[in-house]
């Protein structure tokens, strides 16, 4: 039985069970979450200079990365204020576009408590946590886990929440957003076949989120070691 498993029970609603993990292309695999991660944080000037490296990286790897022409173009083409506006507008304050997965499966609850306390449990065990802003259900933070600490634990936290990764993708899709081909290609690492609607997402894992708003701690995008996480 894994950690998750031990922490959260079998999976419930709006969660799936894992496949044992099995990665026949771990390298790009790895570059692909890492590459993912990066481009759904809050875009800076750091981002864009880094996109030629971006791109070559994923070449490297296997993939071709033609998923994200439509968001490479967007970014190059469209002046950096727009593209942070679009940003914050889209993710920060539409729930339509969360990038928290527990949201999608237990939106504002105490139930969701449960699960982040999971997530930060993952972390703690390969001695990462977060540290700041963000909680640990933040989808980059996830693949950056995924990519840099653990591929077998990063793995079963993005599949057993595998349908609000589609529900994202899907929303992404119907809105006509670039960052869509970024789902769509994090999605060619899992298992499986991406669904095609809402429906058929529902029929895998029916839910939709609570409405029970409650406070929750802050944690932040990004991993420290637990022996650094008191420094000044």
């Amino acid at each position: 039985m894994s950690l998750l498993e031990k922490l959260l029970g079998k999976p419930g609603k709006g969660t799936v069970a894992p496949e044992p993990y099995a990665d026949a292309h771990p390298a790009r695999s790895r570059v692909i979450r890492q590459a993912a991660a990066l481009l759904l944080e809050y875009p800076d000037r750091a981002l864009m200079d880094a996109l030629p490296a971006l791109r070559s990286a994923l070449a490297e790897a296997g993939a071709t990365g033609s998923e994200l022409e439509d968001l490479f173009s967007w970014f190059t083409d469209t002046p950096l204020r727009e593209v942070q506006a679009s940003y914050v507008q889209e993710f920060d304050l539409s729930k339509r576009h969360s990038l928290h997965l527990t949201y999608w499966t237990d939106g504002d609850t105490r139930r969701r408590g449960e699960a982040l306390a999971a997530f930060k449990e993952v972390y703690r065990s390969h001695g990462a946590l977060p540290e700041g802003s963000e909680l640990p259900d933040y989808l980059p933070l996830v693949l950056e886990f995924a990519a840099k600490v653990s591929p077998e634990d990063g793995y079963e936290l993005l599949q057993r929440y595998r349908p609000s990764v589609e529900l994202l993708r899907l929303a992404l899709r119907d809105d006509g957003l670039p960052y869509e081909g970024v789902l769509t290609l994090l999605c060619t690492t899992l298992p499986g076949v991406s669904p095609e609607d809402r429906a058929e997402v529902m029929r895998t894992a029916g839910y939709g989120p609570p409405t029970e708003t409650v406070g929750l701690e802050p944690y932040s995008s990004r991993l420290l070691p637990v022996s650094e996480r008191n420094s000044p």
